[in-house]
């Protein structure tokens, strides 16, 4: 059996890590004036500077060979052709293929799968203009001016991400709300400023059986037949973004508002698809055709370019020799865009869900480390909150800092000091400061910065759908390539499944059978019972209180 850590490679860059630990970064800049140019690359309107990174030529050309001697090259063919990848569940993995603007078709057991993804792309089209337009309406004939999405995780994340960061499209006649936490004081809370005669749920759910989304579509739906009146009619204003068109039917959505997608579609992946449709309804379907192409620009550069001219590749790698040779534990991401704010949200999801896994894809225990903790905030927040750890604690933590060059007009000179802020963070956490404070002597400063801490610099051309949907597929695929070298599944999510099943379980044997868990959990449910009449935390049947429901 194949075991990675006992590879050539592997062993060489445990060599290196040895050879190269006192190394500084700035002294590569010193050895090479050409250093900027050669470990920078544009794809489209990205443009990536990893220069900052603690990898010397040696390094960079072994964590290359790395990625040639995986099974990277087969299993990027595999992922893009729809062969089975996701070997636990016996999926293929074709979030690529919704961004496919490509004309040949892409087969899937036989079956070309290109004109059903067409298909949905033109209910998504005709819909979204049909609400945005103000021919879509409410029970009553008054246009949508609120839209909910009710999701969790991948339902949530990536269009609620994407709507923000594109706020500045936005058709100024719509608001547009995520509900995901089951608290339901964050549902009371959105509710309570809408009017159900111009509010648009759409219920993001994949199988329409997730517990969290379905107890706050029925809270919904409930909240709607009380509040709406006697001609109440959840049809004209209740969609769905799902896998199981039934089920969606039997909570009260019509037939033909049911966006469906497919179960190749994990869910981290899933902005793509339908569950998409909030994006487009922000930003029309223009916009959210150029997120798609430039998803599907960064596709075919990580298809096509060489591995020493590869961002995603090259990106994974670097993050590869900081995880499994360096220490690092976690990856900040740090947007010095407000826009971006929830970025570091979505990536967690993204890249922790996918490779935060112990065995390989052949069910055994790894002996080396796997994904990251991610985690971040914006800058220039986080200048003043977690950077002082960064600079000089003792963790050492790779960052990527994120930006978009052209400013929103009349903020010339705040985007200015932002893009400023941001490079000279990046320069301190490389240079270090030699002295903290005045008075030192010659003896070595306590309180001076040590420097050589790792960075990356993506900038984008301007921050649009095109630049957006590139820069997350840049990540997917990066999480991708670590996932194929580290020989795990980054697509099945098993642990997410045992959290649910468990909370069904102590949801349906709260009472009778509560002895079976262990004793904790037992004297913490008996403190929950002690606030709940029985049964009152169940939902009511057929989704909550009866009421008229046309459609």
């Amino acid at each position: 059996m194949f075991q990675l850590t006992r590879s050539v490679t592997w062993q060489a860059l445990e060599g290196l890590q040895q050879t190269t630990a006192n190394d500084r970064i700035r002294d590569y800049f010193a050895a090479d004036p050409k250093r900027f140019e050669k470990m920078s690359l544009r794809v489209g309107g990205l443009f990536l500077d990893y220069s900052k990174q603690p990898v010397s030529d040696e390094v960079l050309e072994t964590l290359i060979e790395l990625a040639e001697h995986s099974a990277l090259v087969q299993r990027r063919a595999q992922m893009f052709s729809g062969d089975i990848i996701n070997v636990t569940e016996d999926r293929p993995v074709l979030h690529t293929a919704l961004r496919n603007l490509g004309q040949g078709p892409l087969k899937v057991d036989g079956k070309d799968v290109m004109p059903e993804i067409q298909r949905t792309r033109e209910q998504i089209r005709a819909f979204s203009e049909a609400v945005r337009s103000g021919e879509w309406t409410g029970f009553d004939g008054q246009r949508i001016k609120d839209v909910i999405n009710i999701g969790i995780g991948g339902s949530d994340l990536g269009p609620n991400m994407a709507c923000r960061a594109l706020l500045k499209y936005r058709h100024p006649e719509l608001s547009f709300h995520f509900v995901s936490n089951v608290d339901g004081a964050h549902i009371q809370k959105v509710l309570s400023r809408l009017d159900p005669a111009t509010t648009l749920f759409i219920v993001s759910t994949k199988t329409f059986s997730t517990q969290e989304t379905l107890l706050n579509a029925h809270t919904a739906r409930r909240w709607f037949l009380d509040n709406a009146g006697p001609d109440a009619d959840v049809g004209a204003h209740f969609i769905a973004a799902s896998t199981n068109k039934a089920a969606a039917m039997e909570f009260g959505i019509r037939e033909e508002n049911v966006f469906e997608f497919w179960a190749w579609v994990g869910g981290r992946y899933s902005m793509w698809s339908s569950i998409g449709l909030p994006i487009a309804l922000s930003i029309g379907f223009e916009g959210f055709m150029e997120l798609l192409e430039g998803a599907y620009e960064m596709d075919q550069h990580f298809l096509a370019a060489p591995f020493a001219e590869n961002m995603p590749v090259l990106m994974a790698l670097i993050g590869i020799w900081h995880i499994n040779f360096q220490g690092a534990e976690t990856q900040a991401i740090v947007p010095y865009d407000q826009a971006l704010h929830q970025l570091p949200a979505f990536l967690q999801q993204l890249d922790m869900e996918s490779n935060g896994k112990s065995v390989d894809i052949f069910g055994h225990p790894v002996d080396y480390k796997t994904g990251p903790i991610v985690w971040g905030q914006t800058g220039s927040n986080g200048q003043h909150a977690f950077f002082q750890l960064l600079h000089q604690g003792t963790r050492y933590v790779p960052i990527d800092f994120i930006a978009s060059l052209k400013p929103e007009p009349g903020m010339e000179e705040h985007h200015f000091a932002l893009l400023t802020n941001m490079l000279a963070q990046a320069n301190a956490f490389m240079e270090g400061s030699l002295k903290g404070g005045e008075g030192s002597g010659s003896r070595p400063d306590p309180y001076s910065c040590p420097g050589n801490r790792p960075s990356s610099v993506l900038l984008l051309d301007e921050l649009t759908p095109k630049t957006l949907g590139a820069l997350i597929a840049l990540y997917e695929h990066k999480v991708f390539v670590q996932g194929v070298i580290w020989n795990i599944n980054s697509f099945d999510q098993w642990g997410v499944q045992l959290g649910k099943r468990i909370a069904g379980e102590i949801s349906e044997r709260i009472d009778a059978h509560s002895q079976d868990f262990d004793a904790s959990t037992q004297g913490l449910l008996a403190l929950v019972r002690g606030h709940f009449p029985r049964g009152s935390g169940e939902p009511a049947p057929g989704g909550g209180k009866k009421g008229k429901a046309k459609g």
